[in-house]
């Protein structure tokens, strides 16, 4: 039985919005609007006093911790005390303080957003709904660099929200009331 968490507060989770992740071989699936619309997001959390958690994947391949392609892309930036997770994982709550932050923060809704479908937006979207938080899933707000990437965007969205996630679309993200 998962847990129930019960605080009320929203916070936005930007995803491994890293530059390696745009340098692969097959670009990410429709970068430029994907950062439009996660910028998008950052700025109504901003606005609306929700807080925006970054989280920053690192691995000896290609994304290894202090490198160039490491980095946070140039265009989705923190501000001075906002939060960034590390993680060597998946899911961003596996061994990191994640949950302890949101619970701080008195945070129980998750606007997710960031890199990549099937991999870490997946598996923190997953970890999230186990652990008892409202997950809502901006649709037209993660990617990935896959041949496939429509096709996954598709089942992912389908298959998170049939777990549990709600979909919306970025103009339809009402943080304040996420």
């Amino acid at each position: 039985m998962k847990a129930k968490i019960s605080f009320e507060g929203t916070a936005l989770l930007v995803i491994d919005v890293q530059v390696g992740l745009f340098q692969k071989a097959t670009p990410i699936h429709q970068a430029d609007q994907v950062l439009a619309n996660i910028n998008t997001l950052i700025s109504q959390a901003r606005r609306t006093n929700v807080p925006v958690i970054f989280v920053q994947h690192s691995n000896e391949e290609s994304l290894q911790y202090g490198s160039g392609a490491w980095q946070l892309h140039p265009r989705i930036q923190p501000l001075p005390g906002e939060l960034i997770i590390h993680k060597l994982e998946g899911n961003a709550f596996a061994g990191t303080h994640l949950a302890a932050e949101l619970e701080k923060r008195k945070v129980g809704r998750l606007v997710v957003t960031g890199l990549v479908t099937h991999g870490c937006v997946k598996a923190t979207t997953l970890g999230a709904l186990a652990l008892g938080y409202k997950v809502r899933l901006v649709s037209d707000a993660h990617s990935n660099y896959s041949a496939d990437a429509p096709k996954l965007i598709q089942k992912w969205n389908q298959t998170l929200a049939g777990k549990g996630a709600q979909l919306v679309e970025t103009k339809d993200a009402d943080l304040a009331s996420a």
